[in-house]
């Protein structure tokens, strides 16, 4: 076989070690949360150097924190995430443009056709993850960015390997035996990090769920607001704030899980603006108070009001520092809501979810989830939401409660 130039399989295999290093920090950062507890993220084009986000305003938070980071999420305790198969399939690149370049020798084309293979997929999952941050997450990862790059580079570098390949003798051909060896080889690559992964993280106890339930279930004064039609769910209370960016994200994690669909979901408006609140001092998000009469006033249509504030937090929130222009907001999207804003009438009932709420002896936060009266823990509303809910939902109906 004939000398080469290896530089096209070297760079290669810088992509492939760029790839490692950038799943490797984001496996870790996903592992770090499975204590239930939480941790800074790392967020940074150069893991590293970069501050960590300790405030989880981060892209890189966000997309951790999305339902999209892992998969079998309701079959295991955080699910699988998609950055140990990311490094995985990385260090099996690396291996195999490590073996060309110790050989030091012209990789035969067919060993570059199967390279050009191998870096295919991480670039095909890197297009569909980017639009999901981009058109789903509404934030883009630094360290995701990291990933994409280094999947562009290390398949530009295999097409670019295959084009420089020099054939063997007449009588080298197709090798499909090692074809195949190389895709088990592959295979075993992912499937012992998972394998290790599921058998050494934490696991997660039936004592964990237990984070209290509601005193008084029951509705005596009409505050709650329907989110779904009664067709026989399993009842579920959702306390929040529509100004919180937890509670959006938490309302996206329920959506995106499909378990929403099988809950009879009912809201309970408690906004951390000290306009209506006297539980807070300061206002967390500033214009929640008329955002949540909002909601109250919508009636049959408080679902689409919920989902409007969700989307337009950060203009609502700015507007929310003027109540009256934020009433004027409101009422160009929704006019027929615009004679009942600012009345008593929404005024006191929305003052009756604040004290449905001290009546339950719940902490001022937001979001809380209670399903069959039972809440969901605040560990658990992020990386466990689905494993911890779809048990939830299996477990036997408490007798006499709905």
């Amino acid at each position: 076989m004939n000398k080469s130039r290896p530089g096209a399989v070297v760079a290669l295999a810088v992509f492939a070690l760029a790839g490692v290093v950038f799943s490797a920090v984001s496996t870790a950062d996903f592992i770090a949360f499975l204590d239930r507890q939480v941790h800074s993220v790392t967020c940074s084009f150069v893991p590293g150097l970069g501050a960590a986000d300790t405030t989880g305003t981060s892209g890189c938070h966000a997309v951790l924190m999305s339902p999209y980071s892992a998969v079998l999420r309701t079959w295991t305790w955080g699910g699988v995430p998609i950055s140990l198969a990311a490094l995985a399939v990385f260090a099996f690149i690396l291996f195999w443009a490590g073996d060309l370049v110790l050989r030091r020798q012209t990789a035969d084309p067919h060993e570059t056709g199967f390279l050009i293979a191998a870096t295919l997929l991480p670039v095909l999952t890197s297009i569909v993850y980017f639009l999901i941050a981009v058109l789903r997450v509404g934030s883009v990862c630094k360290l995701c960015v990291g990933i994409y790059i280094a999947s562009l580079g290390a398949f530009a570098c295999a097409i670019l390997a295959h084009r420089t390949s020099v054939p063997g003798s007449p009588a080298a051909r197709t090798n499909w035996a090692r074809h195949a060896t190389a895709f088990l080889e592959g295979v075993a690559f992912v499937a012992v990090p998972v394998v290790l992964y599921l058998a050494l993280k934490p696991a997660y106890a039936d004592t964990f769920a237990r984070c209290g339930e509601l005193l008084h279930p029951e509705d005596r004064y009409s505050v709650r607001v329907k989110l779904t039609s009664p067709v026989g769910g399993v009842p579920a209370v959702e306390l929040l704030d529509p100004l919180c960016p937890a509670c959006r994200a938490f309302s996206q994690r329920l959506a995106v899980s499909g378990l929403s669909e099988r809950l009879e979901r009912e809201l309970v408006l408690f906004p951390l603006d000290k306009e209506c609140n006297w539980m807070v001092n300061e206002s967390l998000h500033p214009g929640a108070c008329a955002v949540s009469e909002a909601v109250l006033c919508g009636g049959v249509r408080a679902r689409e009001v919920l989902e409007w504030a969700f989307e337009n937090q950060a203009e609502l929130t700015e507007l929310g520092k003027d109540t009256n222009r934020l009433y004027t907001r409101i009422r160009q999207q929704f006019p027929e809501l615009g004679d009942c804003l600012g009345r008593p009438a929404v005024k006191a009932r929305l003052n009756r979810s604040l004290r449905w709420a001290v009546a339950n002896s719940l902490p001022v936060q937001t979001p809380q989830l209670f399903v069959r009266g039972q809440k969901v823990c605040e560990e658990d509303t992020d990386l466990g939401l689905e494993f911890v809910l779809a048990r939830l939902l299996g477990a036997p109906q408490p007798a006499g409660r709905r």
